[in-house]
């Protein structure tokens, strides 16, 4: 995909980019740090707190993730080291793999930088812990709840080609219809240079 390294596109709901499954990172070096970087980026000025690599036009399994607007410093579990999460953001997850911590789920609203004001409730596990490799290729595990949990389910669904549109209800599905046919028109990505409406995932 041809996409300017100065925009701010995000594939966006029909490119079908986002309903392919990203391959395991193998190679770790100069240019996946770099496309982490531009992704941050991109994500910061859409004003996201997560995207996934698909979202960018990259089949890899990486995701990027920011909580700090949403000032969310809840301690999290780091290689069983309890810290602050401001001290870990942002997030760079490559090869990420998550298993839920308990049978608890929670349902909230959710968005995607993929699907410009659309919304939808969604139920995700609570908490969960996430294996996962650094940009120096090292192994870690995070133990998280709540939001951020939340945007790694999120996140991780964009690497199977899974869209959070697809665990709503028939009938929110419905509802989200004439949106997801204007996000459709957009031709497969957008810029949010042009100022859309951005949600947060």
């Amino acid at each position: 995909m041809n996409i300017d390294s100065n925009s701010a596109v995000i594939c966006t709901y029909g490119n079908p980019i986002l309903r392919k499954q990203a391959q395991k990172v193998t190679q770790f070096n100069s240019s996946l740090a770099n496309k982490a970087k531009e992704m941050l980026r991109k994500m910061y000025i859409a004003n996201g707190i997560g995207l996934a690599a698909p979202q960018a036009g990259e089949l890899i399994q990486l995701i990027v993730i920011d909580l700090q607007q949403k000032d969310n410093n809840d301690p999290v579990t780091l290689d069983d080291r309890t810290v602050p999460l401001t001290l870990i953001q942002p997030l760079v997850l490559v090869n990420p793999s998550y298993t839920p911590l308990s049978d608890i789920q929670d349902a909230k609203e959710e968005g995607c930088l993929s699907l410009p004001n659309a919304r939808g409730t969604v139920k995700r596990f609570f908490e969960i812990s996430l294996d996962y490799q650094d940009l120096e290729e090292q192994l870690h595990t995070l133990r998280c709840n709540d939001l951020l949990a939340r945007c790694i389910q999120h996140e991780c669904d964009h690497l199977n080609g899974v869209l959070f549109i697809d665990h709503l209800s028939k009938a929110e599905r419905r509802e989200q219809q004439a949106c997801l046919n204007d996000i459709k028109a957009l031709g497969g990505q957008v810029d949010y240079r042009d100022n859309l409406m951005a949600p947060e995932a």
